[in-house]
């Protein structure tokens, strides 16, 4: 059986909880904070323009080889501006289970994403973890990070 693994972010943004909140709980918003390289694109026809729980949202991704696969997740739960959470129905993963935590802090805002996913063909898929996997998931947390700079402000240090 394959492993679960995890990937844990934390960003504090000068901006309100509630400008935090607008930003990252509409779903259009997404293409901007993905790197341009996985071909993300939303083609869900009634997405809608602020999330909801049981929310349905699919998209197109092309994360290996710019080959296109099918990605579905449903919003499971949602609190306005403490946190909602993804889930994955169809898609690339075994699992996928995204938590995006929201909280006011001195200054501004402070985002927690904590990600739990599995590959699918046991040691096959954690053998593709070890090999780019891993560093992929990586490398989009990293881009997330910066474009959410560029758009909503860098933190004084």
């Amino acid at each position: 059986m394959s492993k679960v693994y995890s990937v844990k972010t934390v960003q504090k943004m000068p901006i309100s909880l509630e400008q935090a909140w607008e930003f990252f709980s509409n779903p259009s918003n997404l293409k901007e904070i993905t790197p341009s390289k996985l071909g993300f694109k939303i083609i869900s026809k009634h997405h809608g323009e602020k999330m909801y729980a049981g929310q349905i949202i699919e998209y197109i991704v092309k994360p290996i080889l710019g080959i296109p696969l099918y990605w579905m997740t449903e919003i499971t739960q949602i609190v306005d501006k403490q946190y909602f959470i993804d889930e994955q129905r169809f898609g690339p993963y075994s699992l996928w289970h995204h938590q995006h935590h929201f909280k006011s802090i001195e200054g501004g805002v402070e985002m927690t994403d904590i990600v739990h996913y599995k590959l699918p063909f046991w040691m096959l898929g954690d053998l593709a973890h070890w090999l780019f996997v891993k560093k992929q998931v990586q490398k989009i947390f990293e881009f997330r990070f910066i474009a959410t700079e560029k758009r909503l402000g860098i933190w004084p240090e």
